[in-house]
């Protein structure tokens, strides 16, 4: 079974997140995080799915821009569970909590194999490709 939630920071989900989003994002690009980067975390809202057999599968983080405004960061599922369906669904979960709260727009910085993705959901591309973390990524965003 596998329940879709917002998660609280600093709970064992949180750390799980924490590990999920390193082993995936941050491990292949030999990048650590600095505390500071995580402190900062406690001001953002943070969801995920639990699969009761194996644990976190997926998470996603808003950072709240301004009042209409949220930034997607972090999205990922677990190697094991890619290709099911699940990042979609975690994607609506989020945006339906978004809609739900006022919010009017979501962006976000998407590395480059991760475009055709978000386009799939109507995110669009704004301005021209950049590099972050050493790798290519495209600003896109999408209103409610």
């Amino acid at each position: 079974m596998k329940l879709f939630f917002q998660m609280d920071f600093g709970s064992p989900e949180y750390d799980e997140a924490l590990a999920l989003r390193y082993k995936l994002l941050r491990e292949p690009l030999n990048l650590e995080y600095d505390p500071s980067q995580i402190e900062l975390e406690w001001m953002e809202t943070h969801f995920g799915i639990l699969d009761t057999d194996l644990g976190l599968i997926a998470n996603l983080t808003f950072q709240k821009l301004n009042e209409t405004t949220l930034k997607m960061r972090q999205v990922v599922v677990s190697n094991k569970m890619q290709n099911k369906g699940l990042g979609l669904a975690l994607v609506d979960f989020a945006e339906c909590w978004a809609k739900h709260n006022g919010f009017q727009e979501i962006k976000l910085h998407a590395r480059s194999e991760a475009l055709d993705f978000y386009k799939k959901i109507n995110y669009r591309v704004v301005g021209v490709p950049f590099t972050e973390v050493n790798i290519l990524h495209y600003e896109m965003k999408k209103q409610f």
